[in-house]
């Protein structure tokens, strides 16, 4: 029977993660030894790398005395950190995005990094999130719009860049090469290029709401702000969690003269995302312009 790492939901570990975890138990003693060391007083413990993995606890990291003391007091308290929590620490240290995302790959599947964006552990939802940005295709849009209302302000952050990009990943190959097109057109400000092509693959994909955001972007460059809202309104209502097409409405009547529809669709848009700072800043301005209601 495969062996299972508690995660909040179980992981199967097939052969590379036995590896995984034959090498970390290989530094066990080592670590144990310079933990009782330091306990002892020793105080030369400044850069190593080893795991500690005692009384429920396993964190492999590359610290110092300060790291080895906050690990030694989570042992203390019996506290068990899961796999993807492991390499999480592991990353903060050595900033190795990609080695990150190839581990944890191949240890959980998308689903269960859904489910643990979800029910996991503060850290467990960072690095969940974070994951899914980098493997997730589309299919993960409902679970990383929910991850924008975590209480937790780096799930929040780390969800939002994540949906920036799966919402490039809708539809087939072909398609998705046609919106970086696209999106290459509009950071030119090239907007009859982007509406030229961005038509032309709505009416492909018409389901794919990445293509009517740049393309009402276009719109907004052009100064056609009835078009503009159009399309956004189509983004909403083929992704609901689109807070930049709710954003962009926003933008759209505050050009137009339209304060209190600018109002309206800025909350909407800090209500699908609370991160949005520069949205948060507009319904401040506007409600003292209004008058608060």
């Amino acid at each position: 029977m495969p062996r299972s790492v508690s995660t909040g939901a179980s992981v199967s570990l097939g052969p590379s993660h036995h590896a995984l975890l034959g090498t970390l138990n290989t530094r066990i003693g080592k670590v144990r030894r310079i933990s009782a060391n330091f306990r002892a007083g020793v105080q030369k413990t400044s850069n190593y790398t080893g795991i500690l993995w005692g009384e429920g606890v396993l964190a492999r990291a590359r610290c110092g005395t300060a790291r080895l003391r906050q690990y030694t007091a989570m042992s203390d308290q019996n506290v068990r950190l899961s796999l993807i929590e492991v390499l999480y620490h592991e990353y903060q240290v050595s900033q190795q995005l990609g080695a990150f995302v190839g581990q944890v790959s191949r240890a959980y599947t998308v689903g269960t990094l859904e489910a643990l964006s979800e029910r996991g552990s503060r850290v467990a939802r960072r690095a969940a999130v974070l994951v899914l940005g980098h493997l997730a295709g589309y299919t993960s849009n409902h679970a990383l719009g929910r991850a924008l209302q975590d209480d937790d302000r780096g799930v929040r952050l780390a969800a939002e860049e994540a949906l920036r990009s799966v919402w490039c990943r809708a539809g087939t190959e072909g398609q998705r090469k046609q919106l970086q097109l696209v999106i290459a057109a509009n950071s030119g400000r090239r907007y009859h290029e982007v509406i030229a092509r961005a038509t032309a693959l709505i009416h492909e994909a018409p389901d794919f709401a990445e293509a009517w955001n740049q393309r009402a972007i276009a719109w907004y460059g052009l100064g056609n702000y009835p078009e503009s809202i159009a399309d956004c309104n189509q983004a909403l209502e083929i992704n609901p969690y689109h807070f930049g097409a709710a954003s962009g409405i926003g933008q759209c009547y505050l050009q137009a003269g339209r304060p209190r529809m600018a109002l309206e669709s800025f909350r909407r848009a800090l209500a699908l995302n609370p991160n949005l700072e520069g949205v948060r800043a507009n319904i401040a301005n506007l409600e003292r312009t209004l008058g608060k209601k």
